[in-house]
């Protein structure tokens, strides 16, 4: 019974969670801490796929205002742009210096409309 339930258990997972899974059965940790580390690392990986596709969103949406030609609009978009760039520095995934260039290109390319 018990065999039978972890291997529906083991299927259910693999069939919903399969890059997880994969992850873990690859990996050749043998210790505790080598697992907690795998753990670890599938965490951060979620989190920083999340900021990077936020982040990527956030420069197209401004982007696409100013290939519109639509200053007021633009200029929205950078300032909600600018407030989630530098969030993203005190969480973490960003260093100041690249939020500060990618603000400044994105304040230059506003001013030029």
């Amino acid at each position: 019974m018990s065999l039978k339930f972890n291997l529906n258990l083991i299927i259910f997972k693999l069939v919903f969670y399969p890059k997880k899974i994969m992850r873990r059965i690859n990996a050749m940790a043998n210790h505790k801490s080598a697992l907690k580390r795998i753990r670890q690392t599938e965490k951060r990986t979620e989190r920083n796929r999340f900021y990077r596709t936020r982040l990527k969103n956030i420069v197209k949406a401004v982007r696409a205002s100013i290939e519109e030609g639509n200053k007021e609009e633009a200029e929205a978009a950078l300032k909600v742009a600018n407030k989630q760039i530098h969030k993203f520095v005190s969480k973490g995934f960003l260093k100041k210096e690249t939020a500060s260039r990618k603000v400044s290109r994105l304040q230059q390319a506003v001013n030029n409309i």
